[in-house]
């Protein structure tokens, strides 16, 4: 049984491009932190990507609230990476789950140093294509950069190859 434990980026991405979805289509059970929840649901970003569909999924139970146990940790590492990928990091080495879907490059560091398996909401989207979920990427990449999201040159040449898409 697959799990992951997801954070704010990828949860606000995904529900930019309509496919929030994806993320309990590819994995079992899906757990968020207490931080990550407070982010998007009671966050203020004018725009709030991702609030209510996070707050609908939590309701009827296809994600799943998370508490992490050792806030001390948490605090203590504040201010190297935010507090939402500090939870997403520490629940999961105190649950055992390995998956956790992040975005930010220090906060996968960091999660791979722990022997964890981060994937990002790019990640996400060619896993999607290649379970046939999608045709193709680059229009759904395309829309996340028009967004604001930060995707690099290389990145998104990169995933459009693995994808066949060149």
């Amino acid at each position: 049984m697959s799990k992951v434990i997801i954070n704010s980026t990828p949860v606000i991405s995904l529900s930019i491009i309509g496919k929030l979805h994806f993320i309990a289509e590819l994995f079992d059970e899906v757990y968020v932190p207490e931080a990550v929840y407070r982010e998007i649901v009671h966050g203020k970003s004018t725009r709030q990507y991702g609030s209510e569909e996070l707050k609908h999924l939590i309701e009827i139970g296809t994600f799943r609230s998370i508490q992490v146990e050792n806030n001390k940790l948490v605090d203590t590492l504040y201010g190297k990476l935010h507090e939402g990928e500090l939870e997403v990091i520490v629940s999961a080495k105190e649950t055992g789950i390995q998956n956790v879907l992040l975005d930010e490059r220090a906060a996968r560091s960091l999660a791979k140093t722990l022997l964890l398996r981060p994937i990002g909401t790019v990640g996400m989207l060619l896993l999607a294509k290649r379970k046939g979920k999608i045709e193709h990427l680059n229009p759904f990449l395309d829309v996340l950069i028009d967004e604001g999201i930060f995707l690099s040159k290389s990145l998104y040449s990169q995933v459009l190859h693995e994808a066949g898409e060149e």
